[in-house]
């Protein structure tokens, strides 16, 4: 290598490395110091280090060109999301099998049987809503992935343990493919449904509950409002790694067409509303599919039931965990409802929940509910004969 050649290779990449440099410092402006961070605990450091190679162009570039080349050539995405046609994505929770998936569906069963007592005996009806899987509803935009036979059935499956345990569950699958002919009941690049699958949902739910007589309240009226479309990022896009170099590449966002629902004019007076906490004769809890208001579940419910709906549903949780922290709120000690509505996706049925917040004794009695009342039945007529 003569000396002009190795000079203009010290040069290169002494340039390169001090654009990179200057391009790094470029996002200290973003950063942000909270009164927790100083330099004696160590946290200003650490978070500084953090947000550095967050913003590190190196990172980012080599992050996004990764994920541009699994995208392009191998129609793949990161972890999380499976990649379907026509620029659908599914959450890969309702493809991949699960290791014991038996023993931990006979377990999650045996709560929702608990949870079901735990109610009867506060004299609450448990309406049961099992939402279909996306990839069950749409699977005609399937890719060459496919759901694990475990996913296959599942859905029915859980319905026929749910009337097993006599637990109340309408079929919600049938009417949300009724639906499609109406419109998306599920967004394209996100695991939750649409408004209108919400409002399905809530409809069907809703005609259940009449039919079985379970709600006995003074009707009230609800308006919902619909406002403008806007484009909407579905969550499944964060596990393709493309923004910002690549951003060209990833799928074109939903619209999602905004519902906010209110009380009608000339409902109960409000000279009522002191009360109104201790008399909601209905409550919901469930997933991010109850708790997002983009969904509007809670407004679609309270206006198919004709009836004021209090949301204990919890975003990132799962069905379960909401619903046993529930079991020990005051608002179901105090102000028991005539009827709750549990939101429950069919994929949490075989999924581990991590329940060390809980006394393990009584989850254990929840989940022996059933035995030990056929177990005292059995003891009394030995007794009586």
């Amino acid at each position: 290598m003569t000396r002009t050649l190795r000079i203009t290779y010290s040069l290169t990449f002494l340039g390169l490395l001090t654009g990179l440099g200057v391009w790094s410092l470029s996002g200290a402006s973003s950063f942000q110091r909270t009164e927790q961070m100083t330099v004696l605990n160590g946290k200003l450091a650490k978070a500084a280090e953090t947000h550095y190679d967050e913003q590190f162009p190196i990172k980012r570039l080599s992050t996004n060109l990764w994920a541009a080349l699994d995208y392009k050539l191998f129609n793949e995405g990161r972890p999380g999301v499976v990649l379907g046609r026509e620029q659908w994505l599914f959450s890969d929770e309702e493809f991949k099998p699960t290791a014991g998936a038996d023993q931990l569906m006979q377990d999650n069963l045996a709560l929702i049987r608990g949870v079901r007592d735990t109610l009867q005996r506060q004299g609450v009806q448990l309406v049961l809503a099992i939402i279909p899987a996306k990839a069950r509803i749409y699977s005609e935009y399937l890719g060459e992935e496919q759901p694990a036979s475990l996913h296959g059935d599942l859905f029915n499956q859980f319905h026929a343990q749910a009337r097993q345990a006599n637990v109340f569950a309408p079929d919600l699958q049938a009417p949300m493919e009724q639906a499609k002919a109406r419109g998306q009941v599920f967004l394209r690049t996100d695991t939750h449904w649409t408004p209108l699958g919400a409002e399905v949902a809530a409809q069907t739910v809703a005609e259940a509950v009449s039919r079985q007589k379970l709600l006995q309240a003074e009707p009230q009226a609800y308006v919902t409002d619909a406002g403008s479309s806007a484009p909407y990022k579905g969550d499944l896009t964060n596990f393709l790694p493309l923004d910002p170099l690549f951003s060209e590449l990833l799928p074109a966002p939903d619209n999602l067409q905004k519902r906010t629902t209110r009380p009608a004019a000339g409902n109960a007076d409000s000279g009522d509303a002191l009360f109104a906490d201790s008399q909601i004769p209905v409550a919901l809890v469930g997933t991010s599919y109850s708790a997002n208001p983009h969904w509007n579940f809670l407004g679609a419910l309270q206006q198919a039931l004709h009836s004021d709906v209090a949301n204990y549903a919890e975003d990132g949780h799962g069905p379960l965990l909401p619903m046993l922290k529930y079991l020990q709120s005051d608002a179901f000690r105090d102000a028991p409802p005539q009827v709750v509505v549990w939101e429950f996706p069919e994929r949490y049925l075989p999924m581990k929940n991590d329940l060390s917040g809980f006394d393990p004794q009584w989850i254990a009695q929840l989940k022996n509910t059933r035995k030990s009342e056929e177990n005292l039945a059995l003891s009394s007529n030995r007794t009586e004969h």
